[in-house]
């Protein structure tokens, strides 16, 4: 650079609804450790949507440790994840039942605490 120029301006991240992609993934992958909100969504056939289901393939990069680590609930979040995965899963989580025995195994694995 010569003289007084100055560099230019780095472009700021966008923002949707004053937060960033980051914030809005991260807020969202966390709320699929709901056996409930993973009901909901089936029931509103986001499961049925082949880009909906592409968005649930990108999101697993929260899975690698840069990201992990920004999880509140990483368990629980990133088993459900995997689940959403496979179209089997999609398809039963629109059952109670199925619905029930995520809660149970979530409550069993709180009770045992955390693996030593």
């Amino acid at each position: 650079m010569e003289g007084n120029q100055t560099p230019p301006p780095i472009p700021e991240e966008p923002r949707y609804g004053g937060f960033s992609r980051f914030e809005i993934e991260l807020e969202f992958v966390q709320s699929l450790a709901s056996p409930l909100y993973l009901n909901h969504l089936a029931s509103m056939k986001y499961f049925e949507n082949p880009a909906f289901v592409a968005y649930l393939s990108y999101l697993q990069y929260w899975s690698l440790p840069p990201y992990t680590k920004y999880l509140d609930y990483p368990g629980p979040t990133l088993r459900n994840l995997e689940l959403l995965q496979q179209e089997r899963f999609r398809a039963d989580i629109l059952s109670p039942d199925v619905v029930a025995r995520l809660f149970e195994e979530g409550m069993k694995r709180g009770a045992e605490g955390p693996p030593s």
